[in-house]
C-alpha cells in the first residue's frame, strides 16, 4: 500500500481495533470508546473487509485475536503513538485556562498520604482541570497504562508495558506506628509478641516485613489486615496492635494525632515510590505539566 492509499482507511477504524485488542470484548471495548455496540460492530465489520482477515474469534465470553490481528496490533500500536506524539507536540497548554480530564493511578499510600498537597497546587494553578483517580498496584498499572484507562500512574512497579516510562520519585523508609502509652522505643522482642495490623490491597497477612524477620529466625502475628490506610490510626487507638507504614505515611497519621512513629527494631530494605506513565504522551504539554506537579509533590522532599 502507497500513501495515496491511506486516504480510504478511517484512522477511528484502527482505534476501535486497538481497543478491542485491549478489552476482547465489543460490549467493553463499546463501553471504553463511548460508543453503541452496533457501531463496535459495524466497524469490526470494515476492520474484516480492510485487512481481509476474521480478526477476532468468539471463543466463550471472549474474542480472541487472530495471528493476522497480533501481527497487525504489534505494528500498529507503536504507529498510533507517533501520530499522538505528533498531535500533542502541535497543542498549547495553559494551566489556567485548560479544563482537561487528567486520569491517573495512584497507590492507596501515595492517595491518602501525597494526593492532598498535589491537589491544592492543581486547584490554584489549573482551577478548570479535571482529575480522575484510579486505585493502581504493580499488579494493575500495566494493564491500565497499556489501555489507557490513566495516562501516568504513582505506585511500586515491576513489569510495564514496552512504550512506558518510569522514573523513582522516592525512595522510603518504613516506621512502626503506634497508640499505647507505653514510653521508650519497642524492642525486637516486643515487636514480635505485639499484633501486627497490616495493609493489603490483596487481603494478604504477610509482607516484606515477614521476610526480613525469617532471615534473622524470628516471626510476627498479624490479627488485622485493611485494604487502605484512612482510618488506620483510629483502628489502633485503645490498642497494643502496631502497624509497619511508609515513613511518609507516618507523617500524615501522627499529624492527626492519636498515634506515634518511631523506627523499627529490625534492618529493613528501602522501597521505590515510582512513577510510570505512557510513551505516546511523553512530550504531550499537559501531561508534562501534570508529571513534572507530580515530581514536586510526590518526590523526596530532599530532591527539592
Amino acid at each position: 500500500m502507497n500513501r495515496n492509499d491511506l486516504r480510504r482507511v478511517d484512522l477511528n477504524l484502527l482505534i476501535v481495533f486497538e481497543t478491542l485488542m485491549h478489552e476482547r470484548s465489543v460490549t467493553r471495548a463499546a463501553e471504553k470508546l463511548f460508543l453503541g455496540q452496533p457501531a463496535i460492530s459495524a466497524a469490526l465489520s470494515r476492520l474484516r473487509n480492510l485487512f481481509d482477515d476474521p480478526l477476532f474469534v468468539r471463543t466463550g465470553r471472549s474474542m480472541e485475536p487472530s495471528a493476522r490481528a497480533n501481527e497487525i496490533f504489534a505494528l500498529l500500536s507503536p504507529a498510533l503513538d507517533s501520530i499522538s506524539t505528533a498531535v500533542s507536540r502541535a497543542a498549547e497548554f495553559d494551566p489556567a485556562t485548560s479544563t482537561s480530564v487528567f486520569r491517573i493511578g495512584l497507590s492507596d499510600d501515595a492517595e491518602f498520604a501525597l494526593l492532598p498537597q498535589l491537589l491544592k497546587r492543581i486547584r490554584a494553578e489549573a482551577p478548570g482541570i479535571v482529575l480522575v483517580v484510579r486505585r493502581v498496584n504493580y499488579l494493575l498499572m500495566p494493564t491500565l497504562l497499556a489501555s489507557g484507562e490513566i495516562s501516568v500512574g504513582v505506585s511500586y512497579t515491576s513489569d510495564l508495558p514496552a512504550n512506558a516510562k518510569r522514573k523513582v520519585l522516592r525512595r522510603s523508609k518504613p516506621k512502626l506506628l503506634r497508640a499505647d502509652s507505653m514510653p521508650g522505643s519497642i524492642t525486637l522482642d516486643d515487636f514480635c509478641a505485639r499484633p501486627h495490623a497490616l495493609v493489603s490491597f490483596a487481603g494478604d497477612l504477610s509482607g516484606f516485613i515477614d521476610e526480613a524477620l525469617d532471615e534473622i529466625g524470628r516471626k510476627r502475628h498479624v490479627v488485622l489486615a485493611v485494604p487502605q490506610f484512612n482510618g488506620l490510626s483510629s483502628l489502633l487507638t485503645g490498642t497494643d496492635i502496631v502497624a509497619t507504614v511508609p515513613d511518609y505515611t507516618a507523617e500524615v497519621l501522627t499529624a492527626g494525632g492519636g498515634v506515634r512513629a518511631e523506627d523499627l527494631p529490625i534492618e529493613v530494605r528501602s522501597f521505590e515510590l515510582h512513577m510510570a506513565w505512557r510513551g505516546a504522551q511523553d512530550n504531550d504539554p499537559a501531561e508534562r505539566w501534570l508529571r513534572s506537579r507530580i515530581q514536586m509533590f510526590f518526590g523526596d522532599p530532599e530532591s527539592l
